[in-house]
């Protein structure tokens, strides 16, 4: 059990530098090194995110840890009487029994259109949901994150049906069947939104994720990379413009 929590953490720390060289600080990788050991958290499965200068866990990570842990259920109910649908306002509380005979760690989620990003709109019940069970997962086992589904700007509204694991491979989750906005849609959405070259947004991306191109990155990785170009973009585009330029590649000239 040991070595495979170091394999883990050397496999976490690996990844995280390669992916984010010139973000993370010493005391952000420890933080790394201290999550890996205590929760058993994964870049490569998505359970962690870097976002903004700091460490935020996923959905998908959360549950993964209660599994490991042996959590006994999760439920979830709708708050009618703090819900308004005409608004499209939805409060949900969670309750996470860590056995069979525990009173239960309660979380509440609420989600409207003000505190969810533009993308998503018509999902805000699902996100509720989520934000709920995440809640009351992170009081179940002591994890001082925030979810990054708990975030205003968070794009990705889970599918809360039979699974909540998320797709691996780009070309799946680019579908809409569970009714969700694809994820190309969304990325084109924020590109003609803010009147970016797709081009480069492309390239940017692509770099962000670590792979040659963005078909070839993890659902996780796109979601996050769809989250920080929104953020940029909303805080200062003339910047991001800027900094999308550096991809472009210069246009030889024949003299």
């Amino acid at each position: 059990m040991k070595n495979t929590t170091k394999q883990l953490v050397y496999r976490n720390l690996r990844i995280a530098r390669a992916k984010w060289p010139s973000e993370l600080s010493a005391n952000e990788l420890q933080i790394l090194r201290s999550l890996t050991n205590q929760y058993g958290l994964s870049i490569s499965l998505g359970d962690l995110m870097f976002l903004d200068s700091k460490w935020y866990v996923t959905h998908a990570g959360l549950l993964r840890l209660s599994q490991r842990r042996r959590c006994s259920g999760i439920q979830t109910a709708l708050q009618k009487d703090l819900s308004d649908p005409v608004a499209n306002r939805w409060v949900f509380k969670s309750t996470v029994y860590k056995t069979s005979g525990s009173k239960g760690f309660v979380g509440y989620g609420d989600a409207d259109p003000s505190n969810c990003s533009g993308v998503v709109h018509g999902a805000e019940l699902r996100i509720a949901e989520t934000r709920a069970v995440n809640r009351a997962l992170r009081k179940a086992y002591g994890i001082g994150l925030c979810s990054v589904e708990e975030l205003g700007a968070f794009n990705a509204p889970p599918a809360l049906s039979r699974s909540y694991e998320p797709s691996t491979s780009f070309p799946s989750q680019n579908g809409s069947g569970n009714g969700q906005p694809r994820l190309k849609d969304k990325l084109c959405l924020l590109i003609r939104q803010y009147n970016l070259d797709s081009t480069l947004v492309k390239a940017y991306a692509a770099e962000f994720c670590g792979t040659e191109t963005l078909r070839g990155a993890s659902r996780e990785l796109v979601e996050a990379f769809i989250t920080k170009l929104e953020g940029e973009a909303r805080e200062d585009r003339d910047r991001l413009v800027c900094k999308l330029n550096s991809f472009s590649r210069p246009v030889e000239v024949a003299s």
